[in-house]
């Protein structure tokens, strides 16, 4: 990889001097990807520690029936399936891209062993496993201890976007039939909760909806 400019916009990095950001360098490289694109597919061999710079990453499982389940959808800048590569183990998902994209991939073991010592480095590293510990916690109780009713609305009250999502993209995020959703947000709108408009739904009544979850 030429250069390192790049790497120092990176929050792990930030504290690093050129010197140091100039030897990572020297063992990492940027490669591009085209909307529809493969990062890496579930059970890959996980040997680089991965930086979306640049577009949309969407990671997912597959059921039985071929079925997308999405896990979480990576925004720039933020460190991927670092849990995996940490761990030396396959990768537990599969990521492609929704747009066109640009990562950086790090030598995990190069890294390990020159940069994870250094106390800045190893903190950044560590907030981000931190992160997705409490995401996966989050999709735990969103998909498991929540009814589809349940998760709809607390998804709404938590998420600003959440409602200018097509329906079938907001369908397969909360693991549920578009049909499903549908019939959920018209019984939202019945009870005042939701309004409709040519743009879409809003929300009108955010306690309601809260309610929904929070008892």
């Amino acid at each position: 990889m030429h250069g390192f400019g790049e790497l120092r916009g990176i929050s792990c990095f930030e504290n690093l001097m050129d010197g140091e950001l100039e030897f990572l360098s020297t063992f990492s490289r940027k490669r591009h990807f085209k909307k529809g694109e493969i990062l890496f597919y579930e059970k890959d061999e996980s040997k680089y520690l991965t930086l979306l710079v640049e577009g949309i990453l969407k990671v997912y499982k597959t059921d039985n029936k071929n079925n997308e389940i999405v896990l979480h959808r990576f925004m720039p800048t933020s460190l991927v399936a670092e849990m995996a590569v940490f761990e030396e183990i396959p990768y537990p998902a599969s990521a492609r891209f929704e747009s066109d994209g640009v990562v950086i991939e790090i030598e995990f073991a190069h890294f390990k062993n020159n940069f994870l010592t250094n106390p800045d480095v190893a903190l950044n590293f560590f907030r981000s496993l931190s992160k997705k510990i409490k995401y996966l916690e989050d999709v735990i109780s969103l998909n498991i201890v929540l009814d589809s009713t349940s998760r709809v609305a607390k998804y709404i009250c938590e998420n600003d976007d959440a409602l200018k999502m097509k329906n079938n993209q907001l369908a397969t995020h909360l693991h549920m039939t578009p049909e499903t959703l549908s019939r959920i947000l018209k019984k939202f709108t019945k009870l005042e909760f939701l309004e409709k408009s040519s743009q879409g739904y809003s929300v009108i009544n955010k306690e309601g909806l809260e309610i929904l979850y929070k008892d």
